[in-house]
């Protein structure tokens, strides 16, 4: 717990440009947060530059745009990299936003094994809850194996991963459902790794997790409780893992299915009951989200609050001077080994099936969270389960307006930056190193058989100024794109 030092407190930010989400970043470090967590938007996530055709509206709206290495440059300008952790919200393109990091690092003269952070890189989640993917499973799987070798070899003290619960509880997963599929997902994992010949040892001490904090304040401490005694056994009992491998660690964030468009400052109260959860139960990592997100992206007012909310918490709640404050507990205790017991049993029909990608193509995870959002709503609707200013205690006053930023000026204006990174570098040096990375990537998209460094291959391309829509689409040429069933 936090006898120690607390938690790391990162709050999620990320705003249409690189230069407006870099003054976000430096006010929340000025407030006192204690790590970055980068936010970027959906072209970025899904593979795309910002003067494609398909990024037409999107760019910018949901968190910041990166076509190349240059916009990383502005997005860290200033932020001392060899002490500052960084988490990346990045999937598909987790690969090549982690070269982009590694290449401003290199070009300030920072060594990698300087650098600490952690890329999301939960693909199997994106298939089942949150739809960010871009390649089929199977390279997609071989891709994030090989982040695994070369961070292990390369960043020691990045996390390759954070395998995520935290979406599959936001499309409606119940906290059992939100256990047994992310540790589903996480064997998964290190089956993938350890058939392509790295040992447990080498790289499960830096798999991290990624958790959501919702309003049952002792279900959900007792959830964390489960996870780490969950995730000790498995690690232990199926690949004999060591004690370095077999902590679980893992951030939280509050519910953003939670809050609510009516009565936002209701919010504030929410995400504080919530937070306190995840403190209870032992987070390594938190973010708290602002009272306003139901409505837009956090205003600097309101992300500054939801810091101040960890920063009480941690220092005048009392809740940071025990270790694991709730243990004894009888009611806490039965929740911790009936929630264990529980995600075990479904953990168990997943192997069943063949484990988490044959489960996904059975679509057995979408149908089970389907059918648990769906149950959810329905108590809602019929008042069983109360909602304070939506279905009960509910006035007529209408969501507060907030501005807006000028999205289709951003656009043009990060249209024109890309066009200025082509028109400088040289053409047919990055023509060569997209070409290699195709080359290379052709027997990832097979299970099994030799298989080339492909993580080096994607630096190289970054540092010869390729972007991230050239990157994604030299392995989409290869790859193809996954449809689902």
């Amino acid at each position: 717990m936090y006898r120690g030092r607390l938690w790391t407190m990162r709050q999620y930010a990320g705003f249409g440009t690189a230069a407006e989400t870099n003054r976000r970043f430096r006010l929340l470090l000025d407030a006192g947060q204690t790590g970055l967590s980068v936010a970027f938007d959906l072209p970025t996530q899904m593979g795309l530059d910002s003067d494609s055709p398909r990024a037409l509206g999107e760019v910018g709206r949901v968190g910041v745009a990166i076509d190349s290495v240059e916009d990383m440059h502005v997005l860290l300008d200033g932020i001392p990299l060899d002490t500052v952790s960084t988490s990346m919200t990045i999937n598909a393109t987790a690969a090549t936003l982690l070269a982009m990091y590694i290449v401003v690092a290199e070009e300030r003269g920072i060594s990698r094994h300087r650098l600490s952070g952690t890329v999301q890189n939960d693909i199997l989640k994106e298939y089942i809850a949150r739809g960010t993917y871009i390649y089929p499973p199977e390279p997609s799987l071989a891709l994030i194996a090989d982040m695994f070798r070369f961070c292990a070899a390369e960043v020691p003290n990045w996390n390759p991963i954070s395998i995520s619960g935290y979406h599959i509880r936001e499309a409606g997963a119940t906290a059992v459902q939100e256990l047994a599929f992310t540790f589903a997902n996480a064997i998964e994992y290190v089956k993938r790794a350890m058939d392509a010949g790295q040992g447990i040892d080498t790289f499960a001490p830096r798999l991290s997790f990624f958790f959501a904090a919702h309003n049952d304040l002792f279900e959900e401490a007792a959830k964390f409780r489960a996870a780490r005694r969950l995730y000790a056994r498995l690690m232990r009992d199926r690949f004999g893992a060591s004690d370095a491998s077999a902590r679980l660690r893992f951030h939280t964030q509050t519910g953003g299915v939670t809050l609510q468009a009516q009565q936002p400052l209701n919010n504030v109260v929410r995400v504080t009951v919530q937070a306190l959860a995840a403190v209870l139960g032992g987070t390594q990592s938190l973010h708290t989200n602002g009272y306003d997100e139901a409505l837009a992206l956090p205003t600097a007012e309101a992300a500054t609050l939801a810091l101040r909310t960890q920063q009480i918490i941690a220092n005048e709640s009392g809740a940071a001077l025990s270790a694991d404050p709730l243990g004894g507990s009888y009611y806490v205790e039965h929740l911790t080994n009936t929630l264990e017991r529980c995600a075990l049993e479904l953990i168990e029909k997943v192997d069943a099936l063949g484990g988490a990608a044959a489960a996904i193509s059975a679509s057995f995870f979408q149908e089970d969270i389907a059918r648990s959002a769906y149950e959810f709503q329905m108590r809602v609707e019929r008042g069983e389960s109360v909602i304070v200013g939506v279905n009960k205690y509910a006035d007529d006053e209408p969501p507060p307006l907030i501005t807006t930023p000028d999205y289709s000026e951003l656009e043009r204006d990060q249209r024109t930056r890309v066009a200025g990174v082509r028109a400088k570098r040289d053409a047919s040096s990055v023509e060569v190193k997209l070409a290699a990375l195709r080359s290379a990537a052709a027997p990832y998209a097979q299970r099994g058989g030799r298989r080339a460094p492909l993580v080096e291959l994607i630096i190289d391309a970054v540092r010869a100024r390729a972007t991230v829509g050239e990157i994604a689409d030299a392995l989409r040429a290869t790859w193809g794109e996954y449809r689902p069933a």
